[in-house]
C-alpha cells in the first residue's frame, strides 16, 4: 500500500508539472466547432466533478491550476504495483439532448511500464470505457458492478506514454481518443472508465453530439437538426422566411458530420414583396408585383398607380379599365370610340353592311363589333319622328354573326321588303362592360326594295324576244337600271345570261328559233336591286329547217363529219407530240442520281446517319469540339438547383443566345476536384447527345468547357423524369394518352436504333417529360454503339446492370443489342400502365433472373388493354431475333390510337365500358350523375350550387376537389363527361 501512494504522488507531481502553455492550449480546445453540442465537460465543471469510484484506493479526484489559476478537476489511478486490479469510475447521469448518436472525447496520460522500475507483468497501459443508458437516474452500484450490467465502448491505448525522463524535463504527452455510441433510446446514461492496473491521468472528458447549425438559403430557414444514428442522411424541410412562399418544397439532408447537403426547393417573396439581402422587403410606391413568380417588383404600367407600399396591383386612372382576364402588368385601357364610315348595299331583301375600324381603340387589340337592329313602321325613309321603330327581333339573319364580329362586314338577309331598318353598329373592347358611360354607336338607315311589275307585253319573232315591263313605285326610289335575266328552260342550272338597261323594255336577240326561254327582271335603286318580279316563259318563232334527203344537207353533213375526224386526228397528234416533249424537259430537270455512299464497308443511303463512338477519337476533347457547340457562360443564368447527379449539382436556368429568344434549360455541373478522367466521362454524354436530333430524344444546346465549373446545357423538361410523373398524377391520363407517351419513346428509341446505337438503360426514371407531356430518351451514361454487323453486339467490362430492365441475355453475357433495348422498352410500357409502379415489386435481383429464366412474365397491371399486353409480352420473348423491332412496335401503337376501340378489351378479360357518355335524354344533375355511375356525388353537387346541366358544363377539376370529390379516377371520369355534355350543346365546340 506505501508503494501505491508513492506512484500516485508521483503522478499527482507530474501534473503539477505540466507546463502552463501546455495548459493553456487544452483551455483552448473549448471553443467547440458550431456543429457540437457538448452535454458534458469536466473542464469546465466548477467545483468537485463528484463522480462515483470503487473501491475508495482507486481513481482518486485531484486539482490543478489551469492558465487562468482556476482550479480543474481531475481523476487519476496508479496502483500498478499491486496485483488484481479492478478499478471503476463512473460519471453522474448525462442527458441525451434527444441525440441518437453521442460523442466521447477523452484526453489523459498514461505511464509507460517499462520505465517503472522491478515492475512485474501487472502493469497495464489501457483502460475500458463502458456505458449505461438509463431512464430513472439509477445505475448497478460499483461495488457489485459486473461486466454484463455494462455496454463496453471499447478498450483505450495511448498513442504517448511517459517515462521519468519526461518529467524530469516537463514534456507532457497528451493522448487524445474520441468515441462514438450509436443507438441511444433512453433519457440518458452514465459513463464508466475500468482500471485494471495502469498508471493514468484522466484530464478531460466531454461528451457531445453533433447536429447541422440553422442556417437560411434560398429564402428559407433550416432549423439547428440533430445528426442521425446511423450514416444516413436526415431529410430537413425548410420554413419560408417571413414574406415568402413555397416555389418548391424547401429541403436539404442533414450529414451525420454535420453538415448541410444537396438544397433542394426554394422559397419566393409573396405577391408584393421582392427579395433582398436574403429577406422580402415591400414593393415601393409606385411599383408593384402581381405574382409570387415574378423575380422583382416592377414600375406601374401606363395609366395605373400605386399609393402605397407592398402593391400587388396598380389601381386604373379614372376612366381606364383592366379586364379580369388582363395581367396585372398590362397597361390600363378605355372602351373604343364608334365605327366610322358605315355604307350598305341592298340587294332584294338582303344588305350587306361595311364600316370602318373606330379612331380610338382604346389601347387595346381585341376590338368586336355588335350589330344592332329596329324596323321602323312610317313613310319616313330617315327613321325620324314619324316612324315608330321596334326591334328587328328574331327576323333578320346575320352571316356570319350579329355579336362579336372580328371583320368590319355583316350581310343581313331574310328582310322585308319595302321595309325601312336602322342598323346600330357598335364597336366593344374587353372592358367596354366596364365603362358606365354611354355606348359609342353609329347608325346606318336601309330601305329594301319593292318587286319589279310583271312582264306586261312581249313581241316574239324567230330569233328574238321584246319585253316591257313596269317600273316600281316612286317610294322605292329613283332607278338606276333594269336587270334582265333568261336562260333556255330546263338549262337553269347550266347556262344564262344576265343583260343590263335603263330603259322599261329591251329585246332580246340571238335566240334559236322554236326554242322556250325563261325571263326574269329587276331594278336596283340607290338603295341596292329589288326583288325579281316573278318568271316568264316565251317561245321564239318556228322556221323550217334542213331534210335529211337533202343533197345540199347531205354534204354539208360529210363536210362536217370529215373535218371532225381531221380535227380529232390533229389533236390526238399534238398531244402525243406534246407529252414526249414534256418528258424530255422533265427528265432533263430532274437532278443526277447521287452515288451511294459507302461507310465501314456498307452501303449508307443519302442523307442517313450513323453514331460515332467518342472512344474512337484519340483526342476526347475532340470529339466534344465536334458535337457539342461551346457556350459562353455569360450567356447563362443559374436560377435553382433541382437535383444532384452522379458528377455534381444538377440546376434550372436560363440561357439566352444572340439573336435568339431566352430559352429555359437544364445545367449539368462538374464538382471541383475533377480528374482529367472524371472530365472526359462528364463530356462523354454531350459528345453522344449532340449526334442526335429527333423531338423525342433530350436536346443538347452546348457545353461550357473554357471555364470552371465544366457544364453541360440541355433543354429544360418541366415534368422531370416520367416514373416520378406518372406516380404523382396516379389514374389522371387516358389509355389514349398514356400509348401516346409509350409511343414517343419508341419513336426516340428506333431513332437511336437506326443510327446503329444502343442505349443499354432504358427505363421511365430515364425518361424526360416537359409541359406537353411529350416524352423524350435521356441519361446515355450507359450507351453503348454497335458495330458494323447489325447482329454485333457490345461487351462491358463489369460494372451494374439495371437487372430489373434488363435482358436476359444481356444479364447472362453481358452483351447488348438494339433487341435487348426492345426487351427494356417493354418494362417501360408495364411502369406506365401501372403509373410508375416498380417492376417485379420487391423481388430481389437474383429472384427476378432465376423467374424469367424460368419463363415468369410481368402480369397486366390494372386497367391494361389486351393489346398493350401483348406488345409487351412479343418485347419479352426469350429469343432475341423473335422481338419486334422499333419501327414495328412504333407502326403498332400508331393502329392503336387510329383506332381506340382496339383498347376496349382488358386484359382481366372484361371490357372497358364507356361510362362517362351520358345519355341523351337526362334532363336533371341527378340523373347525369346516375347515368355515368357517380351517384354518390349528387349531395356534392347540390350543395355546390351546380342544380341545372348548363351549370355543370362549366366545372373544373378544381371545383371537384372543393366539392370534395378527391379521387383522381372519378374526377377524370366526370370531366370526361362533362366534355361529352359540351358536345352535345355545341357539336362544333373545341373541348
Amino acid at each position: 500500500m506505501a508503494l501505491h501512494r508513492i506512484y500516485s504522488c508521483l503522478l499527482l507531481l507530474l501534473l503539477l508539472l505540466f507546463s502552463p502553455h501546455t495548459l493553456i492550449r487544452c483551455g483552448a480546445l473549448r471553443n467547440y466547432p458550431e456543429n457540437e453540442v457538448t452535454l458534458l465537460d469536466s473542464m469546465s465543471t466548477p467545483g468537485d466533478l463528484g463522480w462515483e469510484t470503487y473501491p475508495a484506493e482507486g481513481w482518486e479526484e485531484i486539482s490543478v491550476m489551469d492558465e487562468r489559476n482556476t482550479p480543474m478537476r481531475t481523476y487519476q489511478v496508479c496502483n500498478v504495483m499491486e496485483p488484481n486490479q479492478n478499478n471503476w469510475l463512473r460519471t453522474g447521469l448525462i442527458s441525451r439532448g434527444g441525440a441518437q448518436r453521442i460523442y466521447v472525447e477523452l484526453k489523459f496520460t498514461l505511464r509507460d511500464c517499462n520505465s517503472l522500475p522491478g515492475m512485474s507483468g501487472t502493469c497495464k497501459e489501457t483502460f475500458n470505457v463502458y456505458y449505461h443508458e438509463s431512464n430513472s437516474g439509477t445505475a448497478p452500484p460499483l461495488r457489485h458492478a459486473r461486466e454484463s450490467q455494462y455496454v463496453k465502448v471499447d478498450t483505450i491505448a495511448a498513442d504517448e506514454s511517459f517515462t521519468q525522463t519526461d518529467v524530469g524535463d516537463r514534456v507532457m504527452k497528451l493522448n487524445t481518443e474520441v468515441r462514438d455510441i450509436g443507438g441511444l433510446t433512453k433519457r440518458g446514461l452514465y459513463l464508466a472508465f475500468q482500471d485494471l492496473g495502469a498508471c493514468i491521468a484522466l484530464v478531460s472528458v466531454r461528451v457531445f453530439y453533433k447536429r447541422c447549425p440553422m442556417v437560411a438559403l434560398n429564402l428559407a430557414r433550416f432549423a439547428n437538426t440533430v445528426t442521425g444514428g446511423d450514416s444516413a442522411l436526415v431529410e430537413v424541410r425548410g420554413a419560408c422566411v417571413e414574406d415568402a412562399e413555397e416555389l418548391e418544397p424547401p429541403r436539404m439532408f442533414c450529414s451525420a458530420d454535420g453538415g448541410w447537403l444537396v438544397p433542394i426547393g426554394s422559397c419566393v417573396c409573396k405577391s408584393g414583396f421582392e427579395e433582398a439581402d436574403g429577406r422580402c422587403q415591400p414593393c415601393r410606391s409606385g411599383f408593384y408585383k402581381a405574382s409570387a413568380m415574378d423575380a422583382y417588383c416592377v414600375k406601374c404600367p401606363p395609366h395605373s398607380s400605386s399609393q402605397q407600399t407592398q402593391a400587388s396591383e396598380c389601381v386604373c386612372e379614372r376612366g381606364f379599365y383592366r379586364a379580369e382576364t388582363d395581367p396585372g402588368s398590362m397597361a390600363c385601357t378605355r372602351p373604343p370610340s364608334a365605327p366610322g364610315n358605315p355604307t350598305s348595299m341592298v340587294n332584294e331583301t338582303a344588305v350587306t353592311l361595311e364600316w370602318s375600324p373606330p379612331r380610338d381603340t382604346g389601347g387595346r387589340g381585341d376590338v368586336t363589333y355588335s350589330i344592332h337592329c329596329k324596323k321602323c313602321l312610317g313613310t319616313s325613309r330617315s327613321g325620324g319622328p314619324g316612324e315608330r321603330c321596334v326591334p328587328c327581333g328574331s327576323g333578320p339573319r346575320f352571316s356570319p354573326r350579329q355579336l362579336g364580329l372580328t371583320q368590319t362586314r355583316v350581310l343581313v338577309t331574310d328582310l322585308q321588303p319595302r321595309t325601312n331598318y336602322t342598323f346600330s353598329i357598335e364597336a366593344q373592347n374587353g372592358v367596354s362592360d366596364l365603362s358606365p358611360g354611354p355606348r359609342h354607336l353609329v347608325s346606318i338607315n336601309v330601305t329594301t326594295s319593292q318587286t319589279v311589275s310583271v312582264i306586261v307585253k312581249e313581241r316574239r319573232s324567230k330569233d328574238s324576244i321584246t319585253l316591257a315591263w313596269q317600273a316600281p313605285e316612286p317610294s322605292d326610289g329613283t332607278v338606276v337600271e333594269y336587270e334582265v335575266t333568261y336562260y333556255e328552260k330546263n338549262q337553269r342550272d347550266q347556262n344564262y345570261t344576265v343583260l343590263k338597261t335603263k330603259s322599261t323594255s329591251m329585246t332580246v336577240e340571238g335566240l334559236k328559233p322554236g326554242t322556250t326561254y325563261v325571263f326574269r327582271v329587276r331594278a336596283r335603286t340607290e338603295g341596292g336591286y329589288g326583288n325579281y318580279g316573278g318568271e316568264i316563259e316565251l317561245e321564239t318563232s318556228h322556221e323550217d329547217v334542213l331534210a335529211v334527203g337533202d343533197p345540199n344537207q347531205q354534204t354539208i353533213l360529210a363536210v362536217s363529219i370529215a373535218g371532225g375526224v381531221v380535227f380529232f386526228v390533229l389533236l390526238v397528234a399534238c398531244f402525243v407530240v406534246s407529252g414526249r416533249h414534256c418528258g424530255y424537259i422533265k427528265a432533263k430537270q430532274e437532278p443526277e442520281e447521287e452515288k451511294l455512299q459507302f461507310q465501314h464497308g456498307r452501303v449508307q443511303l443519302p442523307g442517313s446517319r450513323t453514331y460515332i463512338h467518342p472512344h474512337t477519337y484519340e483526342d476526347p476533347n475532340q470529339a466534344v469540339r465536334d458535337f457539342a457547340k461551346e457556350i459562353d457562360v455569360s450567356s447563362i443564368r443559374i436560377e435553382r438547383v433541382i437535383g444532384a447527379g452522379e458528377f455534381g449539382e444538377v440546376c434550372s436556368g436560363r440561357l439566352r443566345l444572340p439573336s435568339r429568344r431566352e430559352i429555359h434549360v437544364a445545367i449539368k455541373s462538374l464538382k471541383a476536384g475533377y480528374s482529367d478522367q472524371q472530365r472526359r466521362d462528364f463530356l462523354s454524354e454531350a459528345s453522344i447527345m449532340g449526334q442526335f436530333d429527333h423531338p423525342n430524344i433530350i436536346r443538347l444546346e452546348g457545353v461550357v468547357t473554357r471555364c470552371k465549373p465544366v457544364m453541360i446545357i440541355t433543354e429544360y423538361m418541366e415534368n422531370g423524369s416520367l416514373d416520378t410523373f406518372l406516380k404523382k398524377h396516379d389514374g389522371q391520363f387516358t389509355v389514349i394518352q398514356l400509348v401516346g407517351m409509350m409511343r414517343g419513346i419508341a419513336a426516340g428509341v428506333q431513332y437511336l436504333s437506326e443510327m446503329n446505337y444502343v442505349h443499354r438503360d432504358l427505363a421511365a426514371r430515364n425518361i424526360l417529360v416537359n409541359g406537353n407531356l411529350v416524352c423524350k430518351v435521356s441519361d446515355f451514361g450507359l450507351s453503348r454503339v454497335l458495330e458494323d454487323d447489325p447482329e454485333a453486339a457490345y461487351t462491358t467490362r463489369g460494372g451494374k446492370i439495371p437487372i430489373r430492365w434488363t435482358a436476359p441475355e444481356a444479364i447472362a453475357y453481358r452483351k447488348f443489342t438494339s433487341a435487348s433495348d426492345v426487351w427494356s422498352y417493354g418494362i417501360v410500357m408495364w411502369e406506365v400502365i401501372s403509373y410508375g409502379e416498380r417492376p417485379y415489386w420487391e423481388m430481389s435481383n437474383q429472384d427476378v433472373i432465376k423467374a424469367i429464366d424460368e419463363g415468369y412474365r410481368l402480369p397486366a397491371p390494372m386497367d391494361c388493354p389486351v393489346v398493350l399486353h401483348q406488345l409487351m409480352l412479343d418485347c419479352w420473348e426469350k429469343n432475341r431475333g423473335e422481338r419486334p423491332k422499333f419501327n414495328q412496335i412504333v407502326s403498332a401503337l400508331d393502329r392503336l390510337i387510329r383506332n381506340p376501340s382496339s383498347l376496349k378489351q382488358l386484359a382481366n378479360g372484361t371490357v372497358w365500358e364507356d361510362t362517362t357518355t351520358p345519355e341523351s335524354d337526362v334532363s336533371t344533375v341527378e340523373d347525369w350523375l346516375d347515368s355515368i355511375k357517380m351517384g354518390q356525388y349528387k349531395d356534392h353537387f347540390s350543395n355546390a350550387g351546380y342544380v341545372t346541366l348548363n351549370a355543370v358544363l362549366y366545372v373544373s377539376i378544381s371545383d371537384l376537389g372543393k366539392m370534395g370529390i378527391a379521387l383522381a379516377g372519378h374526377q377524370k371520369k366526370i370531366l370526361s363527361s362533362i366534355q361529352s355534355l359540351q358536345l352535345q350543346q355545341n357539336p362544333h365546340v373545341q373541348v
